[in-house]
């Protein structure tokens, strides 16, 4: 823990007399990074936006305007109610992006970019064929598979629990 500044004394000089008895004292060896050169900022002013999305390992979709990012929803709704189990969950995850959808609608912000909702029944029909496609492709390839052979003969007369008398 350092001292208090003396009253007497200005911040520059006593942060200076800090730093270099931290210097002496060997608290600046081995620091990670250390006789590295510093990273040029760059004129964009997002780079540490950019940064901050490549070291969080973070999709970089958050940072779209919202009609871009309703269209893009739009665009992948069919990969998302695929991992859906019941009509009801499908229906209800594409009620929730109609919501969203008319909350845009209602107070537009950013690019004025045309969005329109999504007809339920469509996505709801598409889910139903989309799953039954897949039920009949896991039916084809569970008959394809050849059939277990068969496990050899049991030998009767070996019985491990008994003994002989």
């Amino acid at each position: 823990m350092t001292d208090r500044k003396p009253h007497d004394i200005s911040i520059e000089t006593w942060v200076d007399r800090q730093i270099r008895s931290a210097q002496e004292a060997g608290a600046f060896e081995n620091l990670p990074g250390a006789g590295k050169p510093i990273p040029a900022s760059s004129t964009d002013e997002l780079a540490w936006v950019r940064g901050y999305l490549r070291r969080e390992n973070l999709p970089s979709d958050a940072l779209l305007p919202t009609p871009l990012r309703l269209r893009k929803e739009i665009e992948n709704l069919r990969d998302t109610v695929a991992c859906l189990r019941t009509e009801d969950a499908v229906r209800a995850e594409v009620r929730e992006l109609n919501r969203r959808i008319m909350d845009y609608l209602r107070i537009p912000v950013g690019p004025v970019i045309p969005v329109s909702r999504v007809d339920v029944d469509a996505v709801v029909a598409q889910w139903l064929r989309d799953r039954d496609a897949l039920v009949r492709a896991r039916a084809e390839a569970r008959r394809a598979q050849p059939a277990p052979a068969p496990s050899p003969a049991r030998r009767r007369g070996l019985r491990w629990g008994r003994r002989r008398p």
